[in-house]
């Protein structure tokens, strides 16, 4: 018995340091991206992340069907014409947006005329290879194409927007990492004394007051975005680096009826209530596929669906603040 309680100390320690580690090179790639985007003036600057969130789509739309095929009924399960489409639209969506953004200027039309063709190729493999392709293996698939696909193109999006993509990209990294670590440290912290159960059924661990730690997390996540940007970049001015303009990086807000700071209060607690939201979603599919992690690329983490959830599921909403009715 001591042997085993031995053995699970040392196994605990191994996966603390590996998660550690990972949450390292997490945060000097993420440095490293933001000093590109920062630093490099007319788009180039964003490629970093653009590759970063092409991946996303790739490997997350392979983890997902992977988890699909572990536990899916025989009529659930996706046929191998189906997952070359759809791995493939994974993969081409992210530099169709970006090539045609910046060519035209409609990025988003060319996603869903991309994303309606490969459905209707999808239901022509379930028509056309009925043995093996089924409607539920399709709707799986186009599921997936949404998921995976759709929204890292809207992550692209805010990468590309024309004014204040610095902070929004700074924002959805900010708020949901801070969400997480704010959770997991209230929660654990404070479930002694407040044991309420957030959702049982998905995730017995996630509690109330991890959730109300999240939100703060969130919302400091917003406001340290806020913070750089305005001791860095200032409020609606012009930064000029080496002769170069960087419009995109100075924080252009022109409301007069409600302050920046509670709008990125606003903003961080939104966020972080979808992040959180995103990341049950994740458990929910984990639960149903009979999986613990969604794949294993990052140690200690488990797999790009694992760490991007939250982000991916709150894309749109960062893309609506500033994209369009707040700034």
């Amino acid at each position: 018995m001591e042997t085993t309680s031995t053995e699970k100390k040392k196994k605990s320690l191994t996966d603390i340091n590996k998660r550690v580690i990972t949450a390292a090179v997490y945060l000097v790639v993420w440095v490293a991206l933001c000093a590109m985007k920062w630093l490099i003036p007319d788009n180039w600057g964003a490629l970093g992340f653009d590759i970063a969130f092409c991946a996303v789509s790739v490997i997350g739309s392979y983890e997902f069907l992977r988890a699909i095929d572990k536990k899916a009924a025989p009529e659930q399960k996706i046929s191998t014409p189906q997952r070359a489409f759809t791995i493939a639209f994974c993969a081409m969506v992210v530099p169709l947006y970006v090539c045609i953004e910046l060519v035209m200027s409609m990025g988003f039309l060319a996603v869903a005329c991309a994303f309606t063709i490969y459905v209707m190729f999808l239901c022509a493999t379930s028509v056309f290879d009925h043995g093996r392709s089924t409607v539920k293996g399709t709707i799986n698939s186009i599921f997936c194409m949404l998921y995976c696909g759709v929204l890292s193109s809207i992550l692209v999006a805010i990468n590309h927007l024309t004014r204040n993509s610095m902070v929004a990209v700074m924002v959805l990294f900010m708020s949901t990492v801070l969400t997480d670590t704010g959770a997991f440290a209230i929660g654990t912290i404070f479930k002694k004394w407040v044991p309420a159960k957030l959702a049982p059924k998905l995730s017995p661990n996630k509690t109330v007051i991890g959730a109300v730690g999240g939100i703060i997390g969130g919302i400091a996540g917003s406001l340290l975005a806020y913070g750089v940007i305005y001791l860095f970049a200032g409020l609606n001015g012009e930064v000029f680096l080496f002769g170069w303009p960087y419009h995109d990086v100075s924080l252009i807000f022109s409301s007069d009826k409600i302050h920046p700071v509670v709008t990125f209060i606003l903003v961080g607690f939104f966020t972080s209530v979808m992040a959180q939201v995103g990341d049950l979603f994740e458990s929910a599919i984990k639960r149903e596929c009979g999986v613990k992690d969604m794949g294993n690329i990052l140690p200690g983490h488990g797999g790009i669906l694992d760490r991007f959830d939250s982000m991916l599921y709150c894309s749109a909403l960062i893309l609506l603040c500033f994209g369009t009715i707040i700034f």
